[in-house]
């Protein structure tokens, strides 16, 4: 008998993949996301002819070399400033978005792109170290902004069957961007003492062509129907996303969720961390993004060349193994679009930080070792490899995912605000300190990240739910039981979820 309720009942309509919403993600990613990866990986090969520039500006000034620990002070702060610059990007995240919107907020968002790049690119013209750093900053706001932006925008743009997939579109940008930075920095290209500043510069390109192109694309129905009540404008933008003229039935799931949380109204940051009903959920992208950022990718990404000196590479091979890095971190997170809708969020996240923590107790053996054996390098290599693949999977591209699914929209922007303040302050603290970690720790340095991957692992596998193919009200049931609450809707509680429906009962109700 349920079976023949189920054959009669009208299936649910599948979100597809049209134009409209094509062209939005990969114009929002590219203007956006592109760039931060780009900016993470583009002092990286450049970095002996910018030292030898602030050498020859210091003596040019003082009449004296710079010391070496000055030196060193020097660029870490060059390197660490852009994520320095990244979290105070993210304390702007929750007010611009809810006043400018999520589309306005990306236009807006490339002031910080475009200022920089100018002040890069005539920064040795200027004679001027400080003009990099203070523009490596604001190149930093760029990067804290968008990193949390796009995730935002095309999580709600998004139909929830494709949504997984969608939401690492913004991963796989960062990762070509940081290969674009790698090839653009080998020495025959412009990781050159002539051609440098203009590899810095280019970051304004991306910008440029976001801002000619994005306002012709909607801004987020979730945004223009929820927050300002323009059901007009949200059924227009809707209907070009989705590519149909029926937007009814969507619609109808956004008014129950803006009903459900109209009581609570918008939630600032400061009623967010009070807020039972969402405590694990807040808890679980700190965690996340701590363990993101605290295994260990960026001190690869930012000091990949002295890793691979380390390793024992000779000098003018580094390059091309740093490319080489690049491309499979391409590659595997292409695969991780098309995996993530079929394999689900939490066993990408599971694998990706088991397999970058035995990855990075390798490495730390491999390192240990290669004085005494001839083919250690070779090991090292390999380990920074799998490592990178391992990251690509899941640690790099399901936090974004996840921390859109898991937040209802009045709660949302302060959701990454603190997500992103705690990404970019975590990867601040490495880009600091990972240059002294190195030298006071060597090779034993790793294993600090392999023990972060496994306590992000075990939190992961005890705490965190699968989201795949979830409404956003649905998740927040998931989570509701944990945090020790109901969600109401008026006077009556939630539909239940698929989990929570008893046996042979499926049938009788939906979410939506």
């Amino acid at each position: 008998m349920m079976k023949e309720k189920q054959a009669g009942e009208t299936p649910e309509r599948r979100g597809r993949l049209t134009p409209v919403l094509a062209l939005a993600t990969l114009i929002s990613a590219f203007g956006s996301s592109f760039q931060y990866g780009y900016n993470v990986a583009v002092v990286n090969s450049p970095a002996v002819h910018m030292k030898a520039f602030y050498n020859a500006t210091y003596l040019e000034r003082y009449d004296r070399p710079m010391e070496e620990t000055f030196l060193t002070l020097l660029w870490s702060l060059s390197v660490s400033m852009y994520p320095f610059g990244g979290f105070f990007g993210s304390l702007m995240v929750a007010p611009l978005v809810n006043k400018l919107g999520r589309k306005g907020t990306l236009l807006f968002n490339n002031i910080f792109s475009i200022v920089p790049a100018v002040m890069m690119g005539v920064s040795e013209i200027s004679k001027s170290y400080e003009v990099i750093i203070v523009a490596r900053f604001i190149v930093g706001i760029c990067a804290g902004l968008s990193s949390n932006v796009v995730p935002m925008y095309l999580g709600e743009i998004s139909p929830k069957n494709l949504r997984g997939a969608i939401g690492i579109v913004p991963q796989l940008f960062i990762t070509i961007g940081i290969l674009s930075a790698q090839v653009l920095g080998i020495r025959n290209i412009l990781g050159n003492s002539t051609g440098w500043t203009l590899m810095l510069g280019l970051t304004a390109i991306p910008a440029v062509i976001e801002l000619l192109l994005l306002p012709f694309f909607p801004e987020s129905p979730r945004y223009l129907l929820i927050q300002r009540g323009d059901e007009k404008n949200a059924r227009k933008g809707l209907q070009r996303l989705r590519g149909w003229e029926d937007v009814d039935e969507e619609l109808s799931e956004m008014r129950l969720e803006d009903q459900s949380e109209r009581a609570e109204g918008r939630l600032s940051v400061l009623a967010l961390l009070s807020k039972r009903s969402l405590r694990w959920q807040l808890i679980s992208i700190v965690v996340m993004n701590m363990g993101q950022q605290l295994s260990g990718v960026n001190a690869i990404y930012y000091y990949a060349d002295s890793i691979y000196a380390t390793a024992g590479v000779k000098s003018n091979d580094i390059q091309y193994v740093t490319v080489g890095t690049g491309t499979v971190n391409v590659f595997m997170t292409i695969a991780a679009v098309f995996i993530v809708e079929a394999t689900g969020r939490r066993p990408l996240l599971l694998s990706g930080f088991g397999i970058c923590c035995g990855a990075c107790v390798l490495l730390t053996v491999a390192l240990h070792f290669q004085d005494s054996v001839t083919w250690m390098p070779y090991i090292s290599i390999s380990c920074v490899f799998i490592y990178v693949i391992g990251h690509a999977i899941g640690p790099s591209p399901i936090p974004y995912v996840v921390t859109t699914e898991m937040f209802r929209q009045s709660a949302r922007p302060a959701a990454f605000m603190v997500a992103g303040s705690v990404h970019w302050l975590s990867n601040f603290t490495v880009g600091l300190v990972f240059p002294f970690l190195e030298k006071g720790l060597g090779s034993f340095s790793f294993i600090i990240f392999s023990f972060i991957c496994l306590v992000t692992l075990v939190y992961i596998w005890v705490v965190v739910p699968e989201t795949k193919n979830q409404t956003f009200l649905e998740i927040s049931q998931m989570f509701a039981k944990r945090n020790g609450v109901e969600i109401k809707l008026g006077d009556g509680e939630l539909p239940l979820t698929k989990a929570e429906r008893p046996r042979g009962e499926e049938e009788k109700v939906t979410a939506f």
